[in-house]
């Protein structure tokens, strides 16, 4: 890994943390009917797809060891190029289901590199 990775794994883990936050203990229907929580929250996945982009493209086998970093890079490609068709359900089930693997493999990254 390159010295900038532990920037990377930092910064995609702290958006993790964030979309978390901001979507603790709320239901879907609260989150569709809220646009600055998902505006929020659609932030958090952009920082968290670009820095786990920007990890591949550093270390291309990163994208076959950790779990659901595709996932990342192509949420913030569809939530970036396909703003006019984000589905709110895709992006609720994400955070609320799919984050954890993801920031559980970053997070040994990150203590691997001390």
């Amino acid at each position: 890994m390159t010295d900038k990775a532990p920037k990377l794994l930092f910064d995609a883990i702290a958006a993790i943390e964030s979309a978390h936050e901001f979507m603790a203990a709320c239901s879907f229907e609260q989150y569709a009917s809220d646009k600055m929580r998902r505006s929020a929250v659609e932030r958090q996945l952009e920082i968290l797809g670009e820095a786990c982009s920007r990890l591949a493209r550093i270390e291309p086998a990163l994208t076959e060891k950790v779990q659901n970093l595709k996932l990342a890079i192509d949420l913030r490609n569809r939530i970036i190029h396909g703003y006019d068709a984000v589905d709110d359900e895709i992006v609720y089930l994400t955070v609320t289901q799919d984050l954890d693997a993801l920031k559980s493999d970053l997070t040994q990254l990150l203590a691997a590199r001390g």
